[in-house]
């Protein structure tokens, strides 16, 4: 009974959401500055984690995953980030997306229960696009490798991938927008009041 069947639905569902993206940066072509210089698009992202992980806790009793999920470890201390240049950050925090990733595509797989299903769904999309976004700052020199290793632990309860993203947006991401805030809105551009780039 392992067929094919699920597997095109599955890789024309990242498709559209891949495209989807896409276009949504190609609408504003220096949406990094846009996005880092208008803190309310962070403060979004913040609540829609909190939201997330309040309705994938609200589902029907979800069983263990049968395969563990790998979760990147996203704890920090203030006084270590301050002193991280903020491409050693960037490319920590893509290490981090990348796990996040992966781990909500896997528990997709497993789930069968439609609000999970869902949940899951919608944190695999908003993790992807923090990844693709953190890729394409165009002021970085060199791009990400996949050959990085962070800190990792396995996890079976499928709201651990959800406890994890918003701890990593509300943390890791928010002091990141925060710092390159510093840099790319010197000229005015954070006193721009333009609707957040990912309103919907």
């Amino acid at each position: 009974m392992q067929g094919r069947s699920p597997q095109p639905s599955m890789e024309l569902n990242r498709l559209l959401l891949l495209t989807s993206f896409l276009l949504h940066v190609k609408e504003d072509r220096a949406s990094p500055t846009r996005l880092v210089c208008d803190n309310r698009l962070i403060q979004k992202y913040i609540v829609e984690a909190k939201d997330m992980e309040k309705r994938v806790g609200q589902c029907q009793a979800l069983p263990a995953l049968r395969c563990p999920a790998v979760l990147p470890l996203v704890d920090f201390t203030f006084l270590q980030w301050k002193a991280k240049s903020n491409e050693t950050k960037r490319r920590e925090i893509l290490c981090d997306l990348a796990l996040l990733v992966g781990a909500a595509a896997g528990a997709q797989g497993q789930v069968s229960d439609e609000c999970g299903a869902r949940q899951l769904s919608q944190l695999y999309r908003h993790a992807n696009s923090f990844f693709l976004l953190l890729q394409s700052f165009s002021w970085e020199a060199g791009h990400w490798e996949p050959s990085c290793s962070p800190h990792s632990t396995e996890q079976t309860h499928i709201s651990s991938i959800f406890l994890t993203y918003r701890q990593l947006v509300q943390g890791k991401l928010r002091f990141f927008f925060s710092d390159l805030a510093k840099v790319l809105c010197k000229q005015g551009q954070g006193d721009s009041r333009d609707p957040p780039c990912g309103a919907r």
